[in-house]
């Protein structure tokens, strides 16, 4: 049951994407040149969601469905590891033309060659577990 949750759960989230065009390599290319704001109110969007969610979360005190209370950790001060690390993220996004969800819903469309994105982004994250111990953090 829980898998057909899941896979219900990842149609729709493919639909969305692919409907807003939160997938189109155009409009991903349109961002990073700052042709049009579509993106960005997606992006936008999704933020303000999650501020809305979060804040929600904390002030109830939510629990999540096994019944365990939800607690957030404080994010850490230090911003130039999120500079960094957002940077090699964005670099990322603008050579591919996706980010790690549209890649699975570009995947499903057909276009294989996000196999490769996927290998790659698999690959990275394979070498940051690797590193992670040795990194500044």
């Amino acid at each position: 049951m829980k898998t057909i949750k899941y896979l219900l759960t990842g149609i729709l989230f493919g639909v969305i994407m692919t409907k807003s065009e939160a997938v189109s390599w155009y409009r991903i290319q349109e961002m990073f040149r700052f042709q049009s704001i579509w993106m960005y109110g997606i992006i936008g969007t999704a933020v303000i969601t999650g501020i809305i969610l979060v804040a929600g979360i904390k002030r109830y005190r939510l629990h999540d469905v096994s019944g365990v209370r939800i607690h957030l950790e404080p994010k850490d001060r230090r911003w130039k590891k999120y500079l960094l690390g957002g940077s090699i993220f964005g670099m990322g996004w603008a050579l591919t033309g996706a980010c790690p969800g549209p890649i699975f819903v570009l995947l499903g469309q057909g276009y294989a060659m996000m196999l490769a994105v996927i290998f790659g982004a698999l690959a990275g994250t394979l070498v940051y577990g690797l590193l992670r111990d040795y990194l500044p953090q």
